[in-house]
């Protein structure tokens, strides 16, 4: 009986110990990724996959790491498909892990949309349903999951403005994609930015929708408020920037 009672208390100190290990690492991550140094953070989420696993945040993170870092790789593309190519192994991984998690769905709309930048044709339009059913399974589970808002913003924005040819295509092998409009688009981002105000991201996309839309004081609006908020992340200086470039070319 004292021999259980020590085991069972050995046994409990170890997972006291593990758990406090892997709530340290994760804490650092978080950290080192506001810095911001993205790199490192990737690093430390790691470490924290070699404790546990299957720990969905680490894996989540490790996946959107991956993507962002690949997104800043313009010159090295082997490099930045590499991370691409990692960041949906790592998406895919923590969805079947956890197939009902809107964390996980989102986390795979999320690669699977960074990926959709380097396809064309067929591959790209498969890639499209893709991240449509995606976010779509991350809303049914958490209706105020503002990227998944932001997500099914950016597929109806991009499939509202697919080329004759890529439409055709569409038809022939899937039979058309689902109707998709700019009016979506907007409704969808507009959403995102009530759940998320500091949704740095969305404030550049739905810009870009105002803008088609012929909404030129909208637009500009969303492109100063942008720039109004400090860095958070190492995108924001290139999103920054690019909202520079879009107010100066919307004058």
């Amino acid at each position: 009986m004292k021999f259980f009672a020590a085991l069972c208390l050995l046994t409990l100190i170890n997972y006291s110990s593990f758990a406090q290990d892997l709530s340290g690492v994760l804490k650092e991550g978080d950290r080192l990724e506001v810095l911001p140094d993205e790199k490192a953070a990737l690093a430390k989420f790691k470490e924290a996959l070699k404790i546990q696993p299957s720990n969905l945040y680490a894996l989540t993170k490790c996946s959107e790491l991956c993507a962002r870092i690949g997104g800043r790789e313009k010159k090295n593309t082997k490099l930045r498909d590499e991370y691409y190519n990692t960041a949906i192994i790592y998406a895919r991984t923590a969805l079947r892990l956890y197939p009902e998690s809107d964390l996980a769905n989102v986390t795979m709309g999320i690669a699977v949309g960074k990926s959709i930048l380097l396809k064309s044709g067929k591959e790209k339009i498969s890639a499209a349903k893709e991240l449509k059913a995606y976010a779509e399974k991350a809303l049914k589970v958490n209706p105020n999951n503002f990227k998944a808002w932001s997500i099914l913003g950016k597929w109806n924005f991009e499939v509202s403005n697919l080329s004759g040819l890529e439409r055709g295509l569409a038809k022939i092998i899937y039979g058309g994609l689902p109707p998709a409009s700019l009016k979506t688009a907007i409704s969808c981002y507009e959403k995102a930015a009530a759940l998320s105000p500091a949704y740095l991201y969305n404030y550049l996309e739905l810009a870009k929708a105002y803008h088609r839309n012929k909404e030129h004081q909208k637009a500009n609006r969303q492109l100063q408020t942008l720039l109004s908020f400090r860095n958070t992340t190492e995108d924001d200086p290139r999103m920054k920037a690019e909202a520079q470039e879009l107010l100066k070319k919307w004058e």
